[in-house]
């Protein structure tokens, strides 16, 4: 009883030591590094440069100041979020190290944990550089949106964590040959999270499809905020309600296909 209540209390020293792990793992690579900077810079600068030459040829554009920079920020926060969490676990599979870590005292929810910390990490890294650009460059101030952006980034960030653990739990079920999905998954949303244009453009019957989705409320806020100057906070509480049944249901899921793991023995091979 007592070694149980001591895995109970140490909880945080666990999850605490796996962030340290994948942080080790991060740092002793620098192409890691330099992969994660190196895309969101490309982006920001590709599609900064795309806008300068809209705003100087289309009056929409010139009107509508920095939405398309601001949506090629927001969408990297919610697709980087999300494949921070899903390579930290990939880690742990190409390793054949995840049957070690689940025969250890380290509960799954811990593990969870430690992803979705590693994943903020990770996103840090990646997005304040390509935030830095986007002002150096193209005089686009990301942190002057204010106390909405916090309402932005906590959206868009517990949805990348949903999609992240429901990827990552059809990887350990299916193995490494389901790895693609951890890439692929979030490129199927974005059509319908209408990340560059307003859910107003979609067919009548696909916008309820839209809607169904977190990332659309966070964008379409975003669109008002910089091209009408209005927060719709009633939309980033839409989006938070959907976004606890997500999380919710993914934690579910991925508890679901561990035990399906386990029972079918798949935990231990991981392989293709």
């Amino acid at each position: 009883m007592s070694e149980v209540a001591v895995h109970r209390g140490s909880s945080a020293r666990r999850i605490q030591a796996m962030v340290l792990r994948y942080w080790y793992l991060l740092m002793s690579s620098w192409p890691r590094l330099l992969e994660l900077v190196y895309w969101p810079a490309l982006q920001i600068i590709t599609w900064g440069f795309l806008q300068t030459y809209l705003t100087q040829t289309s009056g929409f554009f010139a009107r509508a100041g920095g939405s398309l920079i601001g949506a090629v920020i927001l969408w990297d926060i919610l697709f980087r979020g999300q494949l921070g969490l899903s390579i930290s676990f990939l880690e742990e599979m190409w390793a054949r190290n995840l049957g070690n870590l689940m025969m250890s005292p380290l509960r799954p929810i811990e593990f969870l944990i430690s992803l979705m910390i590693m994943s903020l990490i990770r996103l840090a890294i990646g997005v304040i550089p390509m935030t830095l650009l986007a002002l150096v460059f193209f005089d686009f101030n990301f942190f002057a949106i204010g106390l909405p952006l916090i309402a932005f980034f906590c959206n868009l960030i517990f949805t990348s964590w949903s999609i992240g653990i429901f990827v990552s739990g059809l990887v350990l079920r299916n193995g490494l040959g389901a790895e693609s999905i951890v890439w692929t998954l979030m490129f199927g949303l974005m059509p319908l999270a209408c990340v560059y244009y307003p859910v107003a453009v979609l067919p009548g019957w696909l916008q309820y499809l839209a809607w169904t989705l977190p990332p659309t409320y966070v964008f379409e806020g975003m669109r008002a905020l910089l091209i009408d100057g209005v927060f719709r906070s009633d939309l980033m509480v839409y989006s938070l309600v959907i976004n606890a049944v997500l999380l919710a249901a993914s934690f579910a899921i991925f508890l679901a296909l561990l035990r399906s793991a386990k029972r079918h023995g798949s935990l231990l091979g991981g392989g293709e």
